[in-house]
């Protein structure tokens, strides 16, 4: 039998999850390439063996994307399979214009043969565009489930930078484990905040191995999705979050309107910084899509250390990266708190960008004068340290989840940007939870 030759698209985590569950071992098709975008420095490795498989001994090639086209020739493709997260309907069929064109057949896995079976109950918390806030919906998820007494282990969606073998399955109890599997800022954003909380958290790629070894030490997984991706385990419980910021994307963006048709709750979170009538026409495109889900609004309240030290300065503004760049949003909770707390000018960094952070700006043009906290790797964070040190400014205002100066030097004074998910009305996260989950 002559295996169908494939190709798969994707920025290192759904592309390598669709792998592990669709087609390692399988022997009806033959992968012959992945394609990686979004996330730098991933393209020019390889899928190693030791992940891929008997199948593959050699491993499998991974090229960037801009590659796509010659490689369908190259390798002979009939068919790719589409496998990366939050992107526009009209960008999404572009792509499957371009295969198809090319003569092979275009794909979008679902969940049926990706979605991995626990034998623990796994609430998923989804969302439909990266930036809404569903990171302090995880964490506040987590702290309701502790409350009633179960133990939890926050599976994150992958964000396998490094070495993948070594990345198979990774677990932070510390933060010494940050330091030792040497996370990037991005995979530090969404672990720190769990560890803080007394939650494990479990990561890597190779996602059944994962979940089987969480199952062991929790009672209840919880699946913290990233970007708007849908859940890699099978979900008994699903809350998705939609932002009132970007009204209209809940219904235009891939995978996201996918987690709308899926969703047992929505929390329309931010309704305290949205526009109104942005909130009922969101709230309105949900209820039409999904009239069976309760929907929850909710606010992401601002906590800064000192509010008085940022009136009168000249700030500059320290964002989430990918909520930024591919998330599209022009600005965050350090924005939001720079005005709110009289910063006198809100400098734009990119004048002071350096290396990888100045491409950074040219590659997501429509980024605003805000400095996104990239750090996929050392190189990387050093660009961002020095970007920082080159600004003409008397404050840095740090929105991310992190404490930035742990990681990189900062020098100049910096006010961190907290802010947790508040639940405005009823029912809320917990009556839904309590309802669900009770013992």
């Amino acid at each position: 039998m002559n295996r169908i030759k494939t190709l798969i698209m994707g920025a290192a985590g759904r592309d390598f999850h669709n792998f592990n569950t669709v087609f390692r071992g399988n022997e009806a098709y033959e992968v012959v390439a992945f394609t990686a975008t979004q996330i730098p420095n991933i393209e020019g490795r390889k899928y190693p063996a030791e992940l891929a498989g008997s199948l593959y001994p050699a491993g499998i090639p991974i090229y960037p994307e801009s590659e796509l086209l010659p490689l369908l020739a190259k390798y002979g493709v009939e068919q790719v399979i589409f496998s990366y997260s939050d992107l526009p309907f009209a960008y999404v069929m572009e792509k499957a214009a371009l295969v198809n064109a090319a003569g092979a057949d275009f794909r979008m896995l679902g969940t049926k043969e990706t979605q991995v079976v626990s034998s623990k109950p796994v609430v998923a918390v989804c969302a439909v565009r990266t930036g809404c806030g569903k990171s302090q919906t995880t964490r506040r998820v987590a702290s309701i489930l502790q409350d009633m007494g179960y133990t939890v282990a926050a599976v994150r969606h992958p964000m396998p930078y490094g070495d993948l073998a070594k990345q198979r399955v990774q677990r932070f109890a510390t933060y010494e484990d940050l330091d030792r599997h040497e996370c990037t800022i991005e995979e530090r954003e969404e672990y720190e905040p769990h560890i803080d909380r007394g939650v494990i958290v479990y990561a890597g790629v190779d996602y059944e191995a994962i979940l089987r070894q969480a199952e062991q030490e929790v009672d209840i997984v919880l699946w913290d999705g990233g970007n708007n991706d849908f859940a890699f385990y099978k979900p008994d419980f699903t809350i998705v979050v939609a932002d009132p910021h970007r009204p209209g994307h809940e219904i235009s963006y891939y995978p996201g309107m996918t987690n709308v048709l899926l969703a047992d709750a929505f929390v329309i979170n931010k309704v305290d910084t949205a526009d109104p009538e942005a909130v009922i026409q969101v709230r309105e495109n949900l209820h039409r899509m999904n009239p069976g889900a309760t929907i929850i609004e909710g606010a992401s309240p601002l906590f800064v250390d000192d509010p008085a030290a940022i009136r009168g300065k000249r700030v500059m503004v320290i964002e989430d990266g990918p909520t930024l760049t591919h998330g599209e949003m022009k600005y965050g909770a350090g924005y939001v708190a720079a005005r709110r707390f009289g910063a006198a000018e809100i400098v734009d960094p990119r004048p002071f960008a350096v290396g990888t952070i100045a491409a950074t700006y040219q590659k997501y043009s429509g980024t605003g004068p805000i400095l996104p906290a990239m750090g996929y790797g050392d190189a990387q964070m050093r660009d961002l340290e020095q970007t920082i040190a080159n600004a003409e400014v008397d404050l840095i205002v740090s929105g991310t989840p992190i404490d930035i100066t742990r990681v990189i030097k900062v020098n100049k004074p910096i006010q961190r940007v907290r802010y947790e998910l508040q639940e405005i009305g009823k029912p809320d996260l917990v009556d839904l939870l309590q309802t669900r989950f009770k013992k």
